[in-house]
């Protein structure tokens, strides 16, 4: 876990990263945020330094995930924060706006998966039948190149392959499972409570597994806004972190609660 050093007077930004991850892949948000937020950056179970995927007595899920990041959160004193997640961080964040609504003050989600297309399945199942005979890694560079085809996505494909090669096989095959099990309707189910809290969506045009599917699920979803980056893809807080930071901050500063006179 990173965090800048807390001020009482800042409201907390909470960062979760994407399967393979870790805080690294915010290195071009934390500087910024950091001018008026305090920032936390979680990495996610099978990630870094947190507990293996194997070591819940639970079945391992992205509820269970969702309810590890609010009691850590909980155990440091955060009552509540905005979050910012990419990828698989953005289905966590959805999961801690239904499970644990009261935490979540705004979100920010980059490169959303709501659900997989025909295509996405058929990757995924392909994966599952040959994941005992191929190393893990193979399996990660394989999607990386397919999610993120594009010259201008080398950077970030290059970045997760880089810190995937970090996890243990264990971990990944756990992740890839949960992947496996995700039903495929839009994760924005919200409860009442959840429907209210503000919630922005960025992806890149290029994002092309998902991005169609996110525009669809969204259509109609109450206090939620879409923008779309161009020439971009699925990481797009890496490939365009200029315009994602422009646009995240702007909405993190609306959403800002906290005065000046805070104690």
């Amino acid at each position: 876990m990173f965090h800048n050093t807390r001020q009482r007077d800042r409201e907390d930004v909470v960062l979760l990263h994407g399967i393979g991850g870790s805080s690294r892949i915010f290195h071009k948000q934390v500087d910024a945020y950091a001018k008026e937020y305090n920032v936390i950056s979680l990495h996610l179970p099978g990630h870094g330094t947190s507990p293996k995927t194997t070591s819940y007595k639970n079945t391992f899920n992205f509820t269970l995930v969702a309810s590890e990041v609010y009691k850590t959160l909980q155990h440091i004193n955060i009552r509540q924060a905005h979050f910012v997640g990419i990828s698989l961080g953005s289905i966590i964040i959805n999961k801690l706006m239904n499970h644990y609504p009261s935490i979540v003050k705004s979100a920010v989600m980059g490169g959303s998966i709501t659900r997989f297309s025909p295509f996405s399945k058929l990757l995924l199942n392909t994966g599952n039948l040959i994941k005992h005979i191929t190393p893990y890694i193979w399996l990660y560079h394989l999607f990386a190149y397919i999610m993120m085809p594009k010259s201008n996505h080398k950077l970030s494909r290059n970045m997760f392959i880089k810190e995937a090669k970090k996890m243990r096989r264990e971990d990944f095959l756990q992740w890839y499972k949960n992947f496996l099990d995700f039903h495929n309707k839009p994760v924005q189910c919200f409860g009442k409570t959840a429907k209210i809290i503000p919630k922005l969506y960025i992806s890149g045009k290029e994002d092309h597994l998902f991005v169609k599917l996110l525009k669809r699920d969204l259509h109609g979803v109450k206090n939620t806004t879409l923008e779309i980056i161009k020439d971009c893809g699925h990481v797009c807080n890496i490939e365009k972190s200029e315009e994602f930071n422009r646009l995240s901050l702007a909405f993190l500063n609306k959403n800002k609660t906290l005065t000046e006179d805070a104690s």
